[in-house]
């Protein structure tokens, strides 16, 4: 049930942000650029919400492949699941999914006090890197602001250049430390999340 529920938030919360890329282009277009500018820090971080929800998406399949691990009747989760019984915990509560704390609640009752407040600290580093940083609560740098907004104007054929050190820094990588694959298809070099980067990839004919 966490999995699907997962599933459909992420769906919901793809096709609203798909709306707020339409609404962006729009205001860029009329030249209300500082307006544009603050829908994207909207956008940037919703994208970053929907990846944390896909990696826990994944744990929660993990978790349900893996159930008979989970069965057993010990006080420490074996290492093959350790980590997605971590990071599920730790980042239940910063999600508005319901089954997910109902999954946190059980996971925690199952291994105890102390094993669970060892996943809430994040105690020797048992919670996903990743999931860590998806939870980070940072401002979207100017660059990567500036990279989204040029890539959705190129996307719905608005005339626009992104400020000339946000399009031309070589050494600008994607928030995993590679190099966005963007820069490969387009050659632009730019600190882009993956969900924009799906969004790019999409028929233009889905963008609408």
């Amino acid at each position: 049930l966490s999995v699907q529920r997962l599933r459909t938030l992420q769906q919901k919360k793809e096709a609203q942000a798909k709306t707020s890329r339409r609404d962006i282009a729009t205001l860029i277009e009329r030249g209300k650029i500082e307006t544009a500018r603050i829908k994207v820090e909207g956008l940037i971080n919703e994208d970053i919400h929907i990846e944390l929800l896909e990696l826990l998406e994944l744990y929660c399949e993990l978790l349900l492949a893996r159930f008979g691990v989970l069965d057993q009747n010990v006080r420490e989760p074996d290492p093959t699941v350790s980590e997605g019984v971590c990071s599920v915990i730790f980042a239940a509560p910063r999600t508005e999914l319901k089954e997910l704390h109902v999954l946190r609640d059980m996971l925690m009752h199952k291994y105890g006090r102390d094993f669970s407040a060892t996943a809430m600290e994040n105690k020797g580093g048992c919670v996903n890197e990743r999931v860590l940083r998806k939870l980070e609560v940072k401002t979207p740098s100017a660059d990567l602001v500036n990279a989204y907004m040029s890539e959705i104007a190129k996307a719905y054929g608005v005339a626009w250049e992104a400020p000339q050190s946000a399009s031309t820094d070589p050494d600008i990588t994607t928030e995993e430390g590679e190099t966005s694959d963007l820069k490969v298809r387009s050659g632009f070099s730019s600190s882009i999340c993956p969900r924009l980067v799906h969004f790019l990839k999409e028929p233009k004919a889905n963008r609408a």
